[in-house]
């Protein structure tokens, strides 16, 4: 299946719900051992959608006898990688770099797995994570449902779509390819050299939060150290930073 929906219309519980249900319905046929699982398998673009997804998992499917794994960079596995050597696990949350690294460790096993969920997909392509995913595809050994959830639809996630899914059926919820009509959207135009002063006088008529987006590092880092200088309270979050900073 193809979802296709704006962010914040609650595309996350669409396929948690179904997964959990899924792998209860396994569990009473047959409890999961040490060393088996996952049941369902989530592919998320970033660590930090990795994050609130599993959040969303566990919140959902505990207290009960579900299992659920993060699997992500930046942080130490082993402690989590024991629950599955252990118990075994029926959900499995994943950034494609680090879910690559423990299949090809052997250190979980999609042999099981029925239930596949490629979350924003559209940022898995656009990131470049396309040969990763075709790579974890290779690791199913059985049948399995594949859904693909996206906020667009240019042309290379159709081109991704035709080759990894089978006859998939498309859902649109809301305005595709417009925009999300609960945003207002208002631009300004201001020279460069005004951007910051600008920025400061926006920032006092707006009530916080707050988030700017930057093209480059250097400018987050730039807008950051002015914000706090002006008195400003302000974090500064990009790739070139510890994941335990960000």
């Amino acid at each position: 299946m193809i979802s296709i929906s704006t962010t914040g219309s609650g595309k996350t519980l669409v396929f948690v719900l179904p997964m959990i249900m899924m792998a209860l319905n396994k569990e009473m046929k047959k409890p999961i051992g040490p060393g088996e699982g996952p049941i369902g398998l989530i592919v998320c673009p970033s660590r930090e959608l990795a994050r609130q997804t599993y959040q969303v998992v566990e919140q959902f499917a505990a207290p009960g006898p579900l299992r659920s794994l993060l699997c992500i960079g930046g942080v130490d596995m082993r402690p989590q990688l024991e629950v599955v050597e252990r118990r075994g696990v029926h959900i499995v949350v994943a950034t494609p770099g680090r879910l690559k690294d423990m299949l090809a460790k052997k250190k979980i096993s999609l042999d099981a797995c029925r239930y596949l969920t490629l979350d924003e997909a559209d940022r898995l392509v656009d990131l470049g994570f396309e040969d990763d995913i075709r790579e974890v595809f290779d690791h199913f050994k059985s049948q399995r449902q594949t859904l693909m959830f996206t906020a667009t639809m240019p042309a290379k996630i159709q081109i991704f779509a035709t080759s990894a899914l089978v006859r998939p059926v498309t859902v649109s919820v809301g305005r595709v390819r417009a925009a999300n009509l609960d945003v207002v959207q208002e631009v300004e135009y201001v020279k460069q050299e005004a951007n910051f002063v600008y920025l400061l006088e926006c920032l006092q008529k707006t009530s916080p939060p707050v988030l700017i987006f930057c093209e480059k590092k250097a400018d987050v880092d730039d807008i950051h150290d002015y914000l706090v200088l002006k008195g400003v309270e302000a974090a500064a979050i990009h790739g070139g930073k510890d994941h335990e900073d960000r």
